[in-house]
């Protein structure tokens, strides 16, 4: 069974370039176990073939009131939808469904339902930040409909800003946490639950221009803070970067740059957690003194000193909450095992997830990863390279099962205090 199974969701698609992206949201859902209603607007098909969405959809593709068996196909799609998902939404969807107007198949849809809403705005940078549009989509989420990216990025014509239409997986995300809210499928496993995720390369600055930084991207934290709030948990996203982040339900993002900043952000909000994962690329070394101005190369080559910085996992393991399940992560290019049980008993944690980031599409920058997971009671996971969402859900169960086998055994992991707080 799937994440989705058992929900009728009706997947909305308007004329823009990012339609050919629905086609991905269409396979996950499915995928997921969802039946799958498509209903394209006349724009939308000027960008992709409706063949495309009957052959990977639960039923035919709908573009018309008129020419359908139904004869009244919005309300039947309206009332029978468990949710309703626009991807991609126009600003003149958003226009359209902010006032109430009904002009086409889709708009009558959303007219006629009383489930839960998503949409997905999707056009460039200017069009997204008219005022206009900004305030069909405050409405709109006043309103209660939830309102998915855009993200920042690439966009079409090569320009470069915000407008892109958010990735798939966030997309999924938000409707998994809508319809597995109420314990309903089994992406509610962690209903109930915080957890406190890292994310990203901490830049310890060397002049106003310059820093000391590394490859880090954040994907990998950042996918699982969406699995993670996907199962139900409320999540705190403390990441180096913000403008990818999940903008999703149930994330709530701290942006961060300096590993002091990250340090600060962590322990103060990690007491009430129950699972923390440090995904986070941290510096170990920071400048002692900060330029004021730039560094000029005509100056000579100069001289930085370093010093520690803070140790976040090593603090945390000494100071955990009652019950709390502590993850780090390690990326290493050579004696992956070796390192990886070391560190995981010098910090005191319950799990590392440890990756070799000198092996092909592993790590730092890739969409996959492949990872060993180590738990203090002496299990060992392999994870073979797989998409990084796919890395999250595998640790997360693991998480999972230290967080229950600390609780079936009455106390906190490794110090035996009660957990049922």
């Amino acid at each position: 069974m799937g994440a989705l199974d058992g929900h009728r969701i009706v997947l909305g698609v308007t004329g823009g370039i990012a339609a050919y992206k629905a086609i991905e949201v269409c396979r996950r859902l499915v995928d997921a176990g969802a039946h799958v209603a498509p209903v394209m607007t006349g724009g939308a098909m000027r960008f992709v073939g409706r063949a495309t969405f009957d052959a990977l959809a639960s039923e035919t593709t709908q573009v018309s009131l008129w020419d359908e068996e139904h004869p009244v196909p919005h309300t039947r799609l309206g009332q029978g939808a468990d949710l309703v998902v626009v991807c991609p939404a126009t600003a003149r969807l958003l226009a359209d469904y902010r006032m109430g107007r009904s002009g086409d198949l889709l708009t009558a849809t959303l007219m006629a339902t009383r489930a839960p809403v998503v949409v997905c705005p999707a056009m460039h940078t200017e069009m997204w930040e008219q005022p206009a549009v900004q305030e069909n989509v405050s409405v709109l989420a006043e309103r209660g409909v939830t309102i998915v990216g855009p993200e920042h990025g690439r966009l079409a014509g090569g320009d470069v800003g915000a407008g892109r239409l958010a990735d798939p997986v966030d997309i999924l995300a938000a409707i998994d946490s809508i319809l597995g809210s109420d314990g309903s499928t089994s992406g509610g496993d962690m209903a109930g639950l915080e957890v406190l995720v890292t994310a990203g390369g901490t830049r310890e600055p060397i002049c106003p221009v310059r820093y000391v930084g590394n490859r880090s991207s954040g994907k990998q934290g950042h996918a699982l803070a969406r699995a993670a709030a996907a199962r139900g948990a409320k999540v705190r996203c403390v990441t180096t970067q913000p403008e990818t982040a999940p903008d999703i339900i149930g994330v709530q993002v701290l942006a961060v740059e300096t590993a002091a900043e990250m340090a600060t952000a962590v322990l103060s909000n990690s007491a009430t957690a129950d699972i923390v994962l440090m995904a986070a690329a941290v510096a170990d070394f920071r400048p002692v003194e900060v330029a004021g101005s730039k560094l000029k190369k005509a100056d000579g080559t100069p001289e930085i000193m370093l010093e520690p910085t803070t140790d976040i996992l090593a603090e945390l393991g000494r100071n955990r909450s009652p019950g709390q399940v502590l993850v780090g992560f390690a990326a290493e290019t050579d004696d992956l095992r070796q390192n990886a049980t070391s560190k995981l008993e010098s910090k005191g944690i319950d799990m590392i997830v440890a990756n070799d980031v000198s092996a092909s599409g592993v790590g730092f920058g890739h969409d996959t990863n492949a990872v060993l997971l180590l738990d203090r009671s002496g299990g060992a996971t392999e994870v073979p390279l797989s998409e990084k969402h796919q890395v999250a859900a595998a640790v997360l169960d693991a998480a999972l099962g230290c967080l229950h086998n600390a609780r079936d055994a009455g106390g906190a992991t490794g110090h035996g205090e009660d957990v049922n707080r």
